[in-house]
């Protein structure tokens, strides 16, 4: 099988980070999200069952049948809205409201408005929307030395000493050389582990309007501006082209079908993708998509065994996963940045978005994902007005934004032929 071929020890680490980035940074609010429906500690590991299993199977097979690295994560802002606005609402109700968001989803994807608008942003608001939404990561890799500055100059020190030496390997190097010296000094918390396996449990929905307005609504706005949108950002911005109306409704699918089960919001990934779509994952990047199929694979596991995989991942000290994380996304920050702002034509309205994003702002409780694109598109369409529109080869308008975008996708055209050219 060709997998087995491509993978290597660098990308089963990048999927191994992603999710333990991915669950550690989360897990608590999808637990309190459940707990304000009166989950039990069973229906909460059914929750786990569910989530695991969607996003495994939703990334792992896609990425094996287009060699691309799909990543599918759970909304964590749209647990963050369940947690709050749960609250009075019984599991029946809940999982009404997540059927209704799934559908939602699906026709979101099904129609394809929701690429038809991300296909409308140009290149260098969409990189620093996802510059932004991964900077965080990064202040809070070094805002961990705070409170174990021991440990996160390790960390620095052997992140930078692989660069140098063994550039392929830096992060696997790191998470090895933290994970030892952790263990050393008694600060893994093995005993949050129980090992027993979920088993699902099935909730009869119950469809309500006033769940449908209070839960599936937002849940549906927050998934797709603060999930999917930079979702897609990062698949472009690594260069990978990727239906993506057919994937959003995969999730929407997903979804649909284990709602009854506690998966509430299934998405296209950005933080975990991007781990898993840079260079740390894989130097070829026609072989990163092992990485995400190594993710998958990881996801089911945990979705097996449930809250006792979740307690093994939680065992990590938070400043080792937030380390981890900011050193792991260091290459695709840089990046995004150096697309933002390589046009100074679009500079100014990159940066505002890139600021916006990075803020953490939530209005209307829409996170700051979707008001860094509208800030950053308002400053462009103000800068931009009245100027005459390039043409495109066939004579169509390209809007001057979108000219940047169009150049990456050539070069990376360009690229993906020569690399292929021999194996023909």
């Amino acid at each position: 099988m060709r997998f087995f071929k491509d993978v290597n020890l660098a990308a089963f680490t990048a999927g191994f980070v992603a999710v333990l980035v991915g669950f550690t940074s989360s897990v608590a609010i999808v637990f309190q999200a459940a707990q304000a429906f009166g989950a039990t500690p069973a229906v909460i590991a059914s929750w786990m069952w569910a989530l695991g299993i969607g996003m495994g199977l939703a990334s792992a097979l896609p990425s094996l049948w287009l060699r691309k690295p799909v990543m599918i994560a759970w909304s964590t802002p749209g647990a963050a809205v369940l947690a709050t606005a749960g609250v009075g609402y019984s599991m029946g109700e809940a999982v009404g409201a997540f059927i209704v968001c799934a559908l939602l989803i699906t026709l979101a994807g099904a129609t394809g408005w929701f690429e038809r608008v991300m296909n409308r942003i140009p290149m260098a608001i969409a990189s620093a929307l996802l510059a932004g939404v991964l900077a965080r990561f990064g202040l809070a890799a070094f805002a961990a030395a705070q409170t174990a500055l021991p440990l996160v100059l390790l960390m620095l020190a052997s992140y930078l000493v692989g660069r140098r030496l063994l550039p392929r390997y830096a992060v696997p190097l790191t998470l090895g050389v933290a994970i030892v010296f952790v263990a050393l000094r008694g600060e893994l918390a093995w005993s949050t582990v129980h090992f027993t396996l979920a088993m699902p449990v099935f909730t009869m929905p119950a469809f309500t309007w006033q769940a449908a307005v209070s839960l599936a609504l937002p849940l549906f706005v927050v998934t797709m501006a603060s999930q999917n949108l930079p979702g897609v950002a990062a698949i472009r911005a690594a260069g990978y082209e990727m239906p993506v109306s057919r994937l959003v409704t995969l999730t929407g699918v997903a979804t649909l079908v284990l709602a009854p089960f506690g998966a509430y919001a299934l998405n296209l990934s950005a933080i975990t993708a991007a781990i898993c779509m840079g260079r740390e994952a894989h130097e070829d990047p026609a072989r990163r998509y092992t990485a995400a199929v190594c993710c998958g694979a990881l996801y089911v596991v945990i979705g097996l065994f449930g809250a006792a995989v979740t307690g093994l991942l939680t065992a990590f000290p938070k400043e080792l996963v937030a380390a981890i994380a900011g050193l792991a996304l260091l290459s695709t920050i840089g990046g995004g940045l150096a697309a933002a702002v390589r046009d100074e034509s679009h500079r100014e309205a990159a940066l505002i978005t890139f600021l916006v994003t990075l803020s953490g702002v939530v209005i209307a409780g829409i996170g700051s994902a979707f008001w860094g694109v509208v800030a950053g598109a308002a400053a462009l369409a103000v800068q931009q007005l009245g100027r005459t529109a390039e043409k495109t080869p066939a004579g169509k308008d390209i809007a001057p934004g979108c000219k940047i975008a169009l150049e990456q996708k050539t070069a990376n055209d360009h690229a993906r032929n020569a690399h292929e050219a021999p194996a023909k």
